[in-house]
């Protein structure tokens, strides 16, 4: 049988893992990587099969040669993939000092940053990665998910308008907006945005999860039931109902617009 993923693996804005982490502290949660809109292969590798073992052969080569900037790339991601977010943030910063003006590793920096729970200078990173002339909107978005775990909302929600206006109707930025919403508690506002972000067709399947969760907090649970568990293996399903019940039961479930703290990375 399948391991049972946690609930919080189905929410894939940093913001929000970071507040079901409280909660729900046995399950293993998404970091910055899982991030709707986050960078993608476009400015980083794409991750390993073995994360342990790249981090063996990767760290070699970085240290063979710290100039490198792909191996600092696959070495950083490497140690975010096996949780070990300081080490990651450290051979980031080490690789943007080798590399200055290198956007993919101040990208991946920034990101490693906010994985470790530096929102603000995460944040400040993320804006050398890409510049006025030539905006990145996969970097837009990130700026905006790390906004709304500092609860800055409003901001955020101009980062998204930023990057929807590059990439119309992008579903994984219209999921992050949705979610934005949900944080300040505007739930119906987050429902329309992450149905549109669904409609589409071109959605990853963790939006439709973002939108159950969204639809049983207004206590719409039988919606939000057949919504979490429509892509999921009948065991996997079933366990994140479980999930999904206990925490909407919960007088302890998370908080909207509470603080989120650090994010806790998966891979």
């Amino acid at each position: 049988m399948r391991q049972p993923s946690c609930l919080a693996r189905l929410f894939t804005t940093a913001a929000v893992t970071a507040l079901l982490a409280a909660g729900l502290s046995g399950c293993k949660t998404a970091g910055m990587s899982d991030v709707t809109g986050s960078l993608g292969a476009k400015a980083e590798p794409a991750p390993a099969a073995d994360p342990t073992r790249a981090s063996d052969v990767d760290g070699d080569r970085f240290r063979a040669n710290p100039r490198d900037a792909d191996a600092a790339l696959r070495y950083g991601q490497a140690l975010r993939a096996n949780g070990q977010r300081s080490q990651a943030v450290a051979v980031f910063e080490q690789a943007s000092l080798n590399n200055p003006g290198n956007k993919t590793l101040l990208a991946a920096y920034g990101r490693a940053l906010a994985d470790n729970g530096n929102l603000q200078k995460a944040f400040d990173v993320l804006g050398r990665a890409h510049t006025p002339a030539n905006p990145d909107w996969r970097i837009l978005s990130v700026q905006g998910a790390v906004l709304d775990q500092m609860n800055r909302h409003d901001e955020a929600r101009g980062y998204y308008a930023s990057a929807l206006k590059i990439r119309p109707d992008e579903p994984s930025v219209l999921s992050n907006l949705g979610l934005s919403y949900m944080l300040s508690k505007d739930l119906p506002k987050a429902e329309a945005h992450l149905r549109q972000a669904y409609a589409g067709g071109r959605a990853d399947p963790r939006v439709r999860q973002n939108l159950g969760l969204v639809v049983g907090l207004q206590g719409r649970f039988s919606e939000a039931e057949s919504i979490v568990k429509a892509d999921l293996p009948p065991d996997e399903a079933a366990a994140n109902v479980a999930y999904l019940k206990q925490m909407l039961a919960s007088k302890t479930g998370p908080q909207l617009g509470a603080q989120a703290g650090d994010v806790r990375g998966r891979t």
